[in-house]
């Protein structure tokens, strides 16, 4: 067994609008961090990865990095398949940042790596079957086992967020439509308030906003209008927590998980809508009323939790010098 000891190892997590970076020490706490936007090409990405990391390793011994990535990995989670959010393409990630970076660089799913950080380190203590649902600019999902994370056959499992659940709904950068994460994400809360204000202008204060700068609404400023009790915004929130409960639904029907954590950036709104959520998707539920349900908790560590499990389960990786769990 290896015991090298990695001192800090870095977390990154890749979202389809920023990259938050952090150096992580062996109990999750994050020590230091680094934000930027997340570039469109993947050249520039890439380049804005190694800016990140070189910035943390200026101030702090760095043994490893662990990537969260918003796609498909390989079962050895080298190589990103494909990323719906992100411009990589049976890309060999790992080696080619393992190269450039000049540290060991393990890959996750970002939604894997929260659960993971959860698990070890807050919500999911303990669980035996909990599943993760992390609502940000899409839906990441993640399915841990007596400890272990599930990834399927193929490594892709599990993508909640791509179930369609609106028949010819709206189109989804996956190419399907209709899917989960279109209603139920930030960029789906953002896009149903548009509706609703085309169809009421007048009901809210957002259209004026949206009238000066079409594109400048977002899940931030939806929420700060749904805490000043406008009723667009309001009524978004109810959809949002609806469109949330028939998935908690066909979760609890398909894997009978004891817990569901709700992570993500929009989980920092969840008193706007999980308590709906909770009551729709108890009402939901096969069997309801003759079964027991998971319970729904929010993510304690909060829109962090991805970049702590990515920099844990690097740390795994190159202490015990075999892939993580």
């Amino acid at each position: 067994m290896n015991t090298h000891d990695p001192g800090l190892t870095v977390g990154i997590d890749i979202g389809g609008t920023s990259i938050r970076a952090a150096a992580v020490d062996r109990n999750g706490d994050v020590v230091d961090s680094v934000r930027t936007q997340t570039p469109s090409s993947a050249v520039a990405l890439e380049n804005a990865l190694h800016r990140l990391v070189e910035h943390l390793r200026e101030r702090n011994d760095i043994g490893a990095v662990g990537l969260g990535v918003a796609g498909f990995l390989t079962e050895d989670r080298t190589t990103v398949r494909f990323a719906p959010h992100l411009p990589w393409r049976d890309t060999p990630l790992a080696e080619t940042l393992t190269e450039r970076f000049g540290l060991p660089v393990v890959l996750e799913h970002d939604a894997n790596a929260a659960a993971w950080a959860e698990y070890r380190f807050g919500a999911a203590a303990g669980s035996t079957i909990a599943v993760m649902v992390a609502l940000g600019t899409g839906i990441g999902a993640a399915l841990l086992l007596d400890g272990r994370i599930y990834r399927g056959a193929y490594g892709v499992a599990p993508e909640l967020g791509h179930l369609q659940v609106v028949p010819d709904g709206r189109p989804c950068p996956c190419g399907k439509q209709g899917c989960w994460e279109r209603y139920c994400s930030g960029t789906g809360l953002v896009d149903t308030t548009v509706e609703m204000l085309a169809a009421e202008p007048g009901r809210s204060v957002l259209a004026g906003e949206i009238a000066s700068d079409p594109g400048s609404l977002t899940g931030r400023r939806v929420a700060g209008a749904a805490h000043d009790g406008d009723p667009v915004a309001l009524a978004a929130f109810d959809d949002f927590a609806r469109r949330l409960a028939l998935g908690l639904a066909l979760v609890a029907d398909v894997y009978d998980p004891e817990l569901v954590v709700i992570g993500g950036g929009v989980s920092g709104s969840a008193p706007l809508f999980l308590d709906v959520a909770r009551e729709h998707y108890a009402a939901m539920t096969t069997g309801a009323g003759h079964r027991p349900l998971a319970r729904v908790r929010v993510a304690q560590l909060g829109d962090a939790a991805g970049l702590i499990g990515a920099a844990d389960l690097a740390r795994s990786a190159i202490e015990t010098s075999r892939p993580p769990l």
